[in-house]
């Protein structure tokens, strides 16, 4: 197995880039990590007393930033040493003031003094290739960042602090095992072989593959937190499909109309129903019409709803014929269906459309009922009662995915009681290491890394 090792410029070049985003603030960051980032910051940097390469790890010191005799701006100035720093490398954090030129001037006076520009998430890359954290706390960083819910920076934060981590270290360590004693089982002549070999390796195989299913079930949870759910509102024109996404908005988005066909294409827009991001569009009506526009405008609708993670159909409660679309739904997608009966103030209490609930999309407290069917629906692939805690991603699902699959073909082969399968199957399993070690960076490659970390912003 390969571990990680510093990549060839990561020892030689000192990179440099700002930290914060550009605009108006109180304070931009300008970090500087390698070799030469002491010397880079006693060029740029005047202060009382000793330079900054003379001082102590975890120290700061107000100064100013300089170009030469020009000063450039104020600025504190922080200094971390290797090994103790989050690239593991020595770093120099430069806080001048926010704003779209101070920052830029502080850089151009770093990169002058010797630094080279960072890559999209190379400060994060150098942690990773010199030991500070493995490729999932990596990619917490980026979860962290993009969390658009406090649950989502929760479960961020408990990957970041390498709980997932340890259950895929836990499960490689198993396997690696397994495998060294599926190897030495070739060592043995024919017929030598103790019979309780066998059994014991298929079911330590056997309980990896319970602890990766395990892994795999906490996949829909951080899809949710990750991704946020996609929640599409569809039905006939004029059941008042705007006016609720508007009232779950709490503002005026949407035009609102008396006169059907007002939505010709989708209406997109983010919200946060109890710790779940989601996703809210809005469809064109759904009905037969000559106009090509609105054509385009329902097809697309059929497509959200296709891949919606609760698709929220809206039915007129005053118009009994509106019924064949939901019987149609209902047998295609119901466990992601939610029926909504609106305009229920046209008719009779005694009435009952054929829908979960009704409501007057016009109404607050109606509003406040469908937001709770919401998240009742989703809550059905996440816990909104337990601490959110660390999930898998996509990459790690497609490699978990592939481990599993190996691990049952190995399974099968030494359940053949057949000798000449062994070796095979001792060839498979480095096929699962080699897929569970792409997980947290126990293996890896160059495409590898620059698919993660070209996802980071300048800076990270």
């Amino acid at each position: 197995m390969t571990a990680p090792v510093p990549a060839p410029d990561a020892t030689t070049d000192t990179i440099a880039a700002i930290a914060t985003a550009l605009g108006e603030a109180g304070v931009s960051v300008i970090r500087i990590s390698g070799p030469q980032a002491f010397d880079i910051a006693d060029r740029v940097f005047a202060c009382k007393g000793e330079p900054p390469s003379q001082r102590s790890a975890g120290t700061f010191v107000f100064g100013h930033v300089v170009e030469g005799q020009t000063t450039i701006d104020q600025a504190l100035c922080l200094i971390m040493r290797a090994p103790h720093s989050y690239t593991g490398e020595n770093v120099v954090e430069l806080q001048g003031h926010g704003g779209h030129q101070c920052a830029k001037r502080i850089l151009r006076c770093c990169l002058e003094a010797g630094a080279r520009l960072a890559q999209p998430g190379e400060f994060t890359q150098r942690s990773f290739l010199n030991g500070r954290m493995d490729l999932v706390q990596a990619e917490a960083v980026l979860d962290l960042i993009h969390a658009r819910s406090a649950r989502a920076a929760a479960a961020a934060m408990d990957q970041l602090d390498g709980q997932l981590s340890v259950q895929l270290h836990q499960l490689y360590d198993r396997l690696i095992a397994t495998a060294a004693d599926i190897e030495a089982t070739l060592d043995f002549p024919e017929d030598e072989l103790p019979e309780t070999v066998m059994p014991a390796l298929i079911e330590r195989l056997q309980e990896s593959r319970a602890q990766c299913e395990a892994l795999l079930d906490t996949w829909d949870e951080g899809h949710l937190l990750r991704d946020g759910a996609v929640v599409v509102i569809s039905g006939k024109p004029n059941v008042g499909k705007s006016t609720l996404l508007n009232g779950l908005l709490g503002r005026d988005r949407a035009i609102v109309s008396d006169t059907p066909g007002t939505t010709r294409d989708t209406i997109e827009e983010d919200l946060v129903i109890d710790g779940i991001p989601i996703r809210l569009i809005d469809t064109a009506g759904l009905r037969i019409t000559d106009c090509e526009i609105e054509q385009i405008g329902i097809a697309r609708t059929r497509n959200q709803m296709a891949r919606a993670d609760l698709h929220i159909h809206l039915i007129d409660a005053s118009d009994p014929s509106d019924t064949e679309e939901v019987d149609r739904l209902l047998t295609n997608q119901s466990t992601k269906l939610l029926v909504i009966a609106n305009k229920v103030d046209l008719i009779e209490a005694s009435e009952k459309p054929p829908a979960e609930f009704s409501i007057s999309a016009t109404q607050d407290t109606d509003i406040k009922r469908v937001k709770r069917y919401i998240s009742k629906k989703l809550s059905a692939q996440i816990d909104l009662h337990s601490r959110p805690h660390a999930t898998i991603s996509e990459r790690h699902r497609d490699l978990l995915h592939k481990a599993d699959s190996e691990i049952r073909e190995v399974l099968s082969m030494l359940s053949t009681s057949s000798e000449d399968l062994v070796p095979l199957a001792s060839s498979r399993m480095r096929d699962v290491l080699d897929y569970l070690g792409q997980v947290t960076g126990r293996t890896y490659h160059d495409e590898l890394l620059n698919n993660i970390f070209s996802r980071f912003c300048i800076g990270k």
